[in-house]
């Protein structure tokens, strides 16, 4: 039987006076991919940073393996288990490729293991090896984006948190980075992907959930809400 690798409860997020999640409550199964749907503003984001410690709830429960993640700090829910690759992709562009993938590997302990996981990263992203000694600043968007994934997976997560991966990339870049992303699953990663791109989104998922104003308001199996009336029309287009 499928187990629950994550399980959020009622949770609620503001900032300031702005309320940008209201009683979110949802699950991510081991081995899964689970995408985020929603405008802009929906809240999407939101969820991972509280995931990770970047934000702290209002109330609610946040779950990793039965573990509470609410209140920690965001290293020690690294530490934990869980890793983001940002919106925005975040990397450090001063530092060369191999320099930020380490720096992805911060709480691990095991230089041999540490060394492996780097090699395992350079034949994945095959286009980050070519370029381990450039300047991540000289790299292009997707290749950023790769890096960015990649810094992640460092960290050996048991939780991947993906936030807009596609934002701003050409339709190639966009193609490899959803390519990249079935293969890190088939290798076993879990992964609670945020995307504005919905057709991506739910052909890269097994499980969905749809967000309006800081509420989850539709949520199924991912093919199932692929042909859902509501969807294909305020998402896809249809």
């Amino acid at each position: 039987m499928e187990t629950n690798l994550l399980e959020i409860e009622n949770l609620s997020v503001s900032y300031d006076a702005i309320t940008a999640l209201r009683g979110v409550s949802l699950n991510v199964k081991e081995g899964a991919v689970v995408c985020l749907i929603g405008a802009n503003g929906a809240g999407k984001s939101t969820v991972l940073r509280a995931v990770s410690g970047l934000k702290r709830p209002d109330k609610g429960s946040i779950r990793l393996r039965g573990r509470e993640l609410c209140g920690l700090p965001a290293h020690e829910v690294v530490r934990l288990g869980v890793a983001q690759s940002p919106e925005g992709r975040g990397v450090f562009p001063d530092l060369t490729v191999e320099e930020n993938l380490r720096l992805g590997a911060y709480v691990r302990t095991d230089p041999e293991e540490v060394k492996r996981d780097l090699n395992h990263m350079f034949s994945l992203f095959p286009r980050l090896a070519e370029r381990q000694n450039q300047t991540a600043g000289t790299l292009s968007g997707g290749e950023q984006q790769m890096l960015a994934i990649g810094r992640a997976l460092m960290a050996r997560p048991s939780l991947l948190l993906l936030d807009e991966p596609s934002l701003g990339l050409a339709p190639q870049a966009v193609e490899a980075i959803f390519g990249i992303i079935r293969t890190i699953n088939r290798e076993g990663a879990t992964v609670l992907l945020v995307e504005q791109n919905a057709h991506l989104a739910l052909e890269a998922s097994s499980y969905s959930y749809v967000m309006e104003t800081g509420r989850i308001i539709l949520s199924g199996d991912s093919a199932v809400l692929r042909q859902d009336s509501r969807v294909k029309a305020a998402y896809l287009g249809e």
